[in-house]
Order: C-alpha cells, then structure tokens, then sequence
C-alpha cells in the first residue's frame, strides 16, 4: 500500500514505532541526494533501525517495507545507501539494489549492485563486490557470502594496496593478486587468497597456491614475511624467508635464516621489547662456513668456521631531562658482522657505546663509555687493539640563569679515562705521528668563562672576556715514543701524573656598519680580537687523544682557543683581525663573507711546538704571523647556492688549501658539486697534495620515479675512488629500487655490491643486497 496523505503517515508511524523489529522514519517525499556518512549514528548495538528514503511502501499484513529513492539505513552501527531497499520483518531480510554503499562498524566501505543480508548483517550473499578498508586496501569480486563467524568469502576475487587512476579507473593498478577465493577472516584478523597469481603491471609474473596477510586492523601478527634474496661473489646467492613471531603486546621477534650457496644456512634473529620508559633490542647470528676457502688466504674470513654474534641496543628515559641506554656487538670474530652485511652492523668501525644524557634548561650532562670495533680482514686485529677503549669521557657544561658582574657567565668539565692494548703510529713523507700510546691516560679539566658586550654611541661593541681552566692528568707511558729510526723530539713527561692551568683576559671590538640602498641592504662588521695567556704547559709533552683533528680556516679564525679538544691549549698573546660581510639583494641574492689572519704577539706559539701527531704543523699557524683565510658564499633564487673557502700563504699567496661546493635545489633536479684540495703537510701526515671532487645528483624523473648518482674523483691520481648509480619508484602503495656501488680501495671482502628491494604495502619487500644508500 503506497502512502499518499499525512493521515496515513502518521498511522504507519505509530505502527512501526511499536514494532519490536525496526524504526521506520519517513521524511517528506522531496528528492533526497544524502549519503551514508551523513546519517545521523547510534552507537548502542541493538538499536531500533533508521530508514529514510523518498518514497516508502509498508504492507502491514506481511510486515513488508519497501523504500526507493536515496535511501538511507542505519542499524546496529552499520550506515548504508541505496537505490531500493526492502526489508522482511518476518525474516529480518535486508535486500538491497542499485548503487549500494555500506560503511562497516570499523570504517571499511562495501560498494555492490545488489545484497541480500540478514538485519543484523551478519550472514548473506552480495553480488558485483568492492570492499575498501580503512588503510585503502581493496578487494572486488564477482560475489560473495558473508558467514556467522564474522568471514566473508569473495569469489573470483582481486586484491591490492594501489588506489585506482583518476584519469582512468579500468586501468590496472600497478600490481594486484587474483585468486579463486578471498577469505576475509574479521575474528582473527586475515585476508586470505587462494590459488593467487601476482600481476605486475597487468602482467602476470607469479602463481602461489595461498599466501595470508594481516587485514587493515592488524598492526602486529606472526607469519612468515615476505622472502628477500642476495648476490655477493664470497658468499654466493642468499635467500632469507623471515618468520616474524608476536610474543605479547609489548614484545616481538623475527627469525631470518638466510642459505647461502657457498657458505651454507646463516641463523640470525631479533628480539626486540618495548617497556614504559624505554625499549629493548637483541640480537643474534650464527653461521657454520662452508667454503672458507673462496677468501683471501690468511684473513679473518678465510681462518673462522664457527662465525657468532650477538647484540644489544637498548634506550631508556628515566624523566623527561635522563637518557640511559647502550649499544654493544659482541662477535667470534673482527669480520664476521661486515662480511655477511648484518643490518646495522656491518661499519668498518662498529662503536659500542654505554651512555647516560642530562639535559636541562642552563646545563647538560653527558658520559660515554666507548669501545671500538674495528671490521677487518686482519686476523690479529692490530687496528682494533690500537683504539682506545674509553671508560669513560664525561662532558659537562652550565650557564649561570642570572647575569654576573652583568655579564654572562659559564662553566665546562670534561673528565677522561681510557686505555690501549698497542701503540698507534704510522709514517707518512719521514714523519712519524703517534696517534696513541699503549697504557692508561686520564684527565680532568674545569673552565669557567665570563664575558660582557658594552655598546658605545657610536655603535662600537665591545666585549672583555675572561677564563680560567686548570687541568689533571695521568698517563702510563713509560717512554718517549719511537719507531724505527724515528724518535719523538718533544720534551715528553713519559709516565706519571701532572697539573696546569690557563688563564686568559680578552677583548674583542666589533663596529658593525648597516648600509642600506633602494634594492639591498649591507652589513660590513670589522673584527679585532687580542687574547693575553701564558705560555701552554706541558706543550707537546702529553698525550693528544682528542685534539687530533686540526683545520685552520675561517669559521675558526675567531676562536678563542682553536684546538678541537682538550688535550691542547692556546698559549701565548695572539690578535685575530678581520673582516665580515653580509648582504642581501631585493631579488633574492644573499651574500656572505669573511677575511682574516692571526698574529702570535709573544709568549711561545702552540702551534709551532712538537705534538706527537704534530697537530698546528703546517697549518697555517705555526708562524708569527698566519696565512691568510677567507670563506665567500653567494645564494641565489630558485635554489642554487655557491661557497668557497681558502688558506692562502701569508706571503707568497700560494693556495694551502681550498674547499668549494656548488648545490641547487630545483623542483625536478638537485645535487652538489663539492671540490677539496689539500697541499702536502708532511709533518701532519699528508705528504703528497690531496684533491678530491666529488658529484652527487638526483633528478625527479615524474612523480613517482627519480634517478640517483654519485662519484669521487682522486684528482691526483686520475682515478674514480667510489661511485655508484641508483634508480628508485615510489607511489602510495609500491616503492622500487636498485643502485649499484663499488669502491675500489674498500677494504670489505666483497669487491662491488648490487642492491633492490621491492616493498608492496601490506605484503612485504623482495630485497638483492642491502638495503642502504649505495648511491653516496
């Protein structure tokens, strides 16, 4: 019976209002254009149906409704639109056609041509199936059933990660997998295809007889991960199936045997654990070698059967302000991590490390206890037992949070203790640089700073500076160090414990000058500093553990003490001058400079002294009067930017050194261009010119892929000392790469490496290699 007037809307709503089955809400027959999303929701399950249409037929002797035109349903959280539905009361049959959308409890869309359900949706058939989930997975079939047991079964299915393309929806996505029945298992979570064929680009390429994933509201579920493969020319081709276990909600593990077809099964797994204030990470790996033989006679490869690792990271933070955590390996042998390319691990130099960070709002705490692992192919591991093993360095440094005397003071600690198994030399051009010392070296040293800018009329800034350091050290070398024919010429203090100090008065002027015209605006700031100290104590007598690493350029020149650490101190009166400019252009070009040199006034030069690494030699500082240093930048519009720095000889202007580099950043294409020449410093271990240039570029293809490449060139030598070529594809639900790499002077036992992976969001990755960037 249609409705035709209000009398009878009125007696039909009564009705279903006391129908035990449903809540029929009819609203006036104007169209109705709304959606499912717009319904108004009831959350409680059981809850009397929402139905709302354009136009509704009740028969009430068969207790039969019929609504067509933009119907809206909503029952026991499920929202849904059609074309037509008729519900059967009797049944509680819901069927459904024309353009059907049904929104899922969870958030998950069902589109269909028709659909014959039970009211509660729990059980019934549907017909021309398209299901997208919440993570946008999609699922389509010619049919399927939806059982009691919360699993629907789809027929003649089709699944995929890939959104469809918005020029042209019938296009196949980039990869799907077809099979004869898709089993959506919403208890425990899984989507099952069986008899599936993978179709890459709308091409077949593989069949597997069933393989399950997790469904969309799975973040953690054991299985077996997608397989990975390998190919290296010592150990042959690898292929590793991982098995990834959920041990409770805040533990999980994955087991990777790799087998490997010269050297036999690799075992290696991963415990990782996640507590309230931290998490935990262990590592494992075993692998009984095969073929020792196929490495180089003699090396660590080449004599170990029985290969063995484990490690350990773990971080936890004991308040918002402590760190604590370490990172440690332990292994049979020094190369075993790097040859079989453990994720990771496998450095050159691997850094166990044991630490505790404070960090407040004026002071910082840091302690690092190191030991490092140096990967080799030496089967005495003479270069690990020349690193010092730290135990440990401490930093500290406070801001005081109120001005004193009106000025800013501030207060730096660092203590250190550490040892070595063998002494550290090498030769380089006669010299001999002694970069440690076997036995026992500790130090501890306090500095406190106090400086205060006062501003003239005249827009002169002047700061006066004050410090004052004081030093303790011990050390167990018994001897002047020497090396064949070569002896330390240093007065060195040999075994035993000793004290100094610095203290230091400074002034630094500086009279900044604005220049400003229609179209940029200039700062020109002239630099004049003096520094009055004592001569350094102990100069060259000590150890130099961390003061190694010595540049003298423009971005230290203004340095009040230019040593890298604190094993050295500036001694003696020295002025730095200097020029700096700054200038930016009303069509976006900015302009950086600065030029200076340094002056030893009196008192004894500390870069001029013997250092068992000779650190100051040849740099530009060991003469009264230094080189000149300069540093010039210039950033353009649309992403290009050009720097250059150099040390020129104070009297010949001869180039020392120079660093340049030219980097753009455009929307499709970006890199670098970076060139370092390094004139012979005998003494500090360079005893021929290094120049280096070395070009990195990546350009955007499209949207989705790019093209990637790298090269170091040894000028000098007219050799390509690394390079490397990638090519990558990335979108919403596939990313794709492959690069090759080799670096001839590499001292990894495999020569050249290839690497890919291929990720399909929600199935896995297909790896060949290492995943790492081969392309720097």
């Amino acid at each position: 019976m249609a409705v035709h007037d209000r009398g009878n809307i009125r007696r039909l709503l009564a009705a279903l209002l006391t129908s035990t089955a449903a809540c029929v809400l009819v609203v006036n027959p104007s169209p109705v254009h709304a959606q499912a999303s717009r319904l108004v929701p009831q959350e409680a399950d059981g809850a009397k149906m929402l139905l709302r249409a354009n136009e509704l037929v009740y028969n009430q002797d068969s207790q039969h409704v019929t609504a067509t035109g933009g119907v809206q349903l909503y029952y026991n959280r499920h929202r849904m639109v059609a074309q037509r539905v008729e519900y059967d009361q009797k049944t509680g049959r819901v069927m459904a056609t024309g353009n059907i959308e049904l929104i899922e409890p969870d958030g998950n869309r069902v589109y269909a041509d028709s659909l014959d359900v039970t009211d509660d949706f729990g059980q019934g058939f549907v017909n021309s199936l398209r299901v997208e989930t919440t993570d946008n997975t999609r699922m389509a079939a010619e049919s399927a059933e939806q059982l009691p047991d919360e699993k629907m079964i789809l027929n003649n299915g089709v699944y995929t990660a890939c959104l469809p393309c918005a020029q042209r929806p019938d296009k196949a996505p980039l990869w799907q997998v077809k099979a004869q029945r898709v089993i959506r298992d919403g208890k425990n979570h899984t989507i099952r295809l069986e008899h599936a064929r993978f179709e890459l680009f709308g091409m077949p390429i593989g069949y597997v007889p069933f393989i399950t994933v997790p469904d969309e509201t799975v973040e953690r579920k054991s299985g077996f991960l997608f397989p990975s493969a390998s190919l290296t020319d010592k150990l042959g081709f690898g292929t590793t199936v991982p098995y990834y276990q959920v041990i409770s909600p805040s533990m999980d593990a994955t087991l990777s045997p790799t087998y490997y077809t010269k050297q036999g099964l690799l075992l290696q797994g991963e415990v990782r654990n996640r507590f309230e204030t931290g998490d935990h990470t262990l590592r494992f790996a075993y692998i009984d070698q095969q073929s020792s033989n196929v490495f180089n006679a003699g090396t660590s490869d080449a004599r170990a059967n029985s290969r063995e690792m484990i490690a350990s990271k773990a971080e936890f933070k004991i308040n918002p302000r402590w760190t604590f955590g370490w990172n440690v390996m332990l292994q049979s042998d020094n190369n075993f991590s790097k040859t079989y390319k453990l994720n990771d691990l496998n450095t050159t130099n691997f850094t166990n490390d044991l630490y505790l960070t404070g960090i407040g709002t004026r002071n910082y705490f840091d302690l690092h206890s190191y030991y490092f692992d140096v990967q080799d192919a030496d089967y005495n591991s003479n270069a690990e037992k020349q690193q010092a093993i730290v135990y440990p360095v401490i930093d500290y440094s406070y801001y005081a949070p109120e001005p004193v005397a009106g000025g800013e003071l501030s207060f730096n600690a660092n203590i250190t203790n550490m040892s070595r198994r063998k002494d550290d030399f090498y030769t380089e051009g006669g010299f001999a640089r002694y970069r440690g010392l076997e036995g026992s070296y500790s130090r501890m040293t306090a500095e406190a700073e106090w400086k205060r800018t006062f501003t003239t009329d005249e827009g002169l800034l002047v700061t006066p500076i004050l410090a004052a350091r004081g030093d303790a050290l011990r050390s167990t070398a018994s001897t002047a160090p020497s090396f064949g024919t070569s002896t330390y010429a240093g007065d060195f203090s040999g075994s035993g414990a000793s004290t100094r100090y610095m203290l230091t008065a400074g002034m630094e002027a500086r009279y900044p000058v604005l220049i400003t015209t229609d179209h940029a605006t200039h700062v020109i700031e002239p630099i004049a500093q003096i520094f009055a100290r004592p001569d350094e104590q102990h100069a060259g007598g000590l150890p130099n553990e961390d003061a190694q690493s010595f540049v003298f350029d423009a971005t230290t020149l203004f340095d009040r003490d230019k040593f890298s650490g604190y094993d050295r101190i500036e001694g003696g009166t020295r002025a730095n001058v200097g020029i700096r400019y700054s200038g930016n252009f009303d069509n976006g070009i900015g302009l950086r400079g600065i030029f200076g040199q340094s002056y030893q006034l009196a008192g004894l030069n500390s870069f001029a002294t013997s250092d068992l690494v000779n650190a100051g030699a040849e740099s530009g500082l060991e003469t009264n009067v230094s080189d000149f240093v300069t540093m010039a930048a210039i950033d353009l519009p649309h992403g290009y930017s050009i720097s250059t720095q150099g040390r020129f000889d104070e009297k010949t202007l001869e180039l020392r050194r120079a660093d340049a580099s030219f980097s753009y950043n455009l929307p499709r294409v970006s890199g670098s261009l970076i060139y370092t020449n390094i004139q012979p410093q005998p003494e500090y271990g360079v005893a021929t010119t290094a120049e280096y240039l070395k070009a990195s570029n990546n350009l955007k293809i499209n949207q989705n892929w790019s093209f990637a490449t790298s090269a170091t060139w040894d000028i000098q030598k007219q050799d390509v000392v690394r390079r490397g070529v990638g090519l990558s594809y990335a979108d919403e639900c596939t990313v794709f790469t492959v690069a090759y790499s080799d670096q001839p002077a590499n001292t990894d036992p495999n020569d050249w490496t290839v690497t890919a992976r291929l990720t399909f969001r929600t199935l896995g990755d297909v790896k060949v290699g290492s995943t790492g960037n081969t392309t720097n």
